[in-house]
């Protein structure tokens, strides 16, 4: 049964289940989708890194390649049995054409959830698909089968950098994000950029001074007198009349706004500034991709523009609709939504984006935001079962519990006893100190207190967490206590190892202590927007 939609939202878990169980029916106005390409690339997440320290803290975000295999199989027969024939056909004939290969494995994924994502808009909605040459020929097609052909719109070229040598092809500076509609009706308003020096086009333009102007009609349709100009009297062209009185027109002389052209007919001569707006069209040149030194930058490998997110609700969305973004990495979409009061849906399969969005969405909208999150245990059990499924995602949330960085790297090898990092300033001591945290989601050994210690030290950090589902040995509370203290600038004591347990965390009797005069070492921080119009979070 579907639950009645709530906002704003955001899930952990696969966005096809999460839409079928939690998502009603013609509910969403808009949605912007940037799902893997299925590049055959593993994308990594690098994290910020104090003036130090080496910046080894990253992780695998996500790999995206896809294989066929008995979930691919699955998928493809709820495609073949689907209510739109058309679907059901183009799916069987692309798997003649293509055979069972990881493109057909990625097309089928896609297919079913692009139902999903039909079934949840409304009638006056519509779907930017973002995607780069790799499949968007595919897609297309496949876009064309849920939504019907005539319901495409646009197929939009993003320059998302600049040209540069590729061997013996092109160099591909583009991405592509197709539009689609569910019907006649839907929102648009039609973006437009101003008009420049290099925009401004015609055969009646100017310069002067460096500046450029148009030359525009003075006169408009209908009749009326004759105008002095320049001392001498012109009448209007024939059925037309000057749209300026003869003060307006003194005016404008004496400003040097007139100029006649080569038949002694009177212009008006308008600056850039003047201009109306220009239609943006399908090219969008204008918004610059996320570079390194990018100031919006948190480290996400395929974060897009703010900006670019912000171009796509407004053109098809109003104030208050609601917003979703099936795959949402990093959170962009929905915080563009949230900028721009829309309310959101966000949905993502890793607890790694899950934890950065929530960090991004506070450190943009402070205490103005109302949020759930979905899918994240809640409780103990919640956790055991989480472990139990699949151990890295239980790591990454319970190192973000503590508001540490999940750690990935060499050092860690099968088991090299670090799962997260973070950093803390302390009063009057030169540099970042290092904190390593380590996770036990399954039993508790008698020495992991010791070799925790002997982790950190090997580490040069002057502090370890130690972060279990199971309640610490008596044993390893004496060994965390022999671990001594670590004595901060102004005198106060903090244990060299502390044991924490995802109860005491997730209760709020347990937190990670150390002195923490500068928060910001461990994440970039998103910057914080002034237009919030809610307050509070729940989880």
């Amino acid at each position: 049964m579907v639950k009645t939609l709530r906002m704003d939202q955001l899930y952990f878990g696969d966005n096809l289940q999460v839409m079928r169980e939690s998502i009603a029916a013609e509910s969403v106005d808009l949605i912007y989708l940037d799902p893997p390409f299925n590049s055959k690339r593993d994308y990594n997440l690098l994290f910020k890194s104090p003036k130090g320290h080496e910046s080894e803290a990253q992780i695998t975000a996500f790999k995206d390649s896809w294989h066929w295999g008995e979930q691919a199989e699955r998928e493809f027969d709820e495609l073949v049995h689907s209510p739109n024939t058309e679907v059901s056909e183009m799916m069987q004939a692309l798997r003649r054409f293509l055979g069972e290969n990881d493109m057909m494995a990625y097309l089928t994924m896609m297919a079913n959830r692009l139902l999903e994502l039909h079934r949840v808009l409304k009638p006056t909605g519509s779907l930017y698909l973002h995607c780069d040459p790799t499949a968007s020929h595919y897609l297309k097609v496949v876009l064309d089968g849920v939504f019907g052909k005539l319901n495409f719109r646009n197929e939009i070229i993003w320059k998302r950098t600049s040209g540069r040598k590729s061997g013996n092809q092109l160099g591909r500076i583009h991405d592509v994000i197709f539009l689609y509609v569910k019907g006649d009706g839907a929102i648009w308003h039609s973006p437009t950029i101003e008009q420049t020096n290099e925009s401004i086009r015609g055969h009646d333009i100017i310069r002067e001074d460096e500046r450029y102007y148009r030359l525009s009609d003075l006169s408009g349709a209908g009749q009326g007198p004759a105008r002095i100009f320049d001392g001498k009297e012109i009448a209007p062209p024939p059925n037309r009349h000057w749209m300026y009185d003869q003060d307006g027109v003194d005016r404008l002389w004496k400003e040097g706004r007139i100029v006649f052209n080569s038949k002694g007919v009177p212009r008006l001569k308008k600056s850039v500034e003047e201009l109306s707006e220009l239609d943006l069209g399908d090219i969008w040149s204008d918004i610059e991709p996320i570079n390194a030194a990018a100031q919006e930058r948190l480290g996400y490998p395929t974060q897009k523009p703010l900006a670019l997110l912000e171009r796509i609700i407004e053109a098809s969305s109003d104030d208050g609709n609601v917003v979703l973004d099936p795959f949402c990495g990093c959170g962009t979409a929905v915080h563009a939504a949230q900028k721009l009061n829309r309310k959101w849906i966000g949905i993502d399969i890793t607890h790694l984006a899950i934890s950065l969005i929530e960090k991004r969405l506070k450190d943009a909208f402070k205490t103005r935001l109302l949020f759930e999150v979905h899918g994240t245990p809640k409780d103990l059990e919640a956790a055991r079962d989480l472990a139990k499924r699949n151990k890295y995602q239980f790591q990454w949330w319970a190192v973000s519990l503590v508001e540490a960085q999940p750690f990935q790297g060499k050092k860690k090898g099968a088991d090299g006893g670090i799962d997260g990092l973070k950093f803390f300033h302390d009063v009057d001591k030169a540099g970042a100190r290092k904190i390593v945290v380590s996770v036990k989601g399954g039993g508790l050994k008698a020495d992991d207190a010791r070799a925790l210690n002997h982790v950190r030290e090997r580490e040069s950090a002057e502090i370890a967490l130690f972060i279990s589902l199971e309640t610490p040995t008596k044993g390893m509370i004496a060994d965390a206590a022999s671990a001594g203290f670590y004595t901060s600038a102004v005198g106060k004591k903090f244990p060299r190892v502390q044991l924490l347990t995802i109860e005491g965390l997730l209760s709020g009797t347990q937190r990670a202590e150390h002195p923490d005069h500068q928060p910001d070492l461990n994440f970039k921080k998103a910057k914080t927007e002034a237009n919030a119009k809610q307050a509070g979070l729940k989880l």
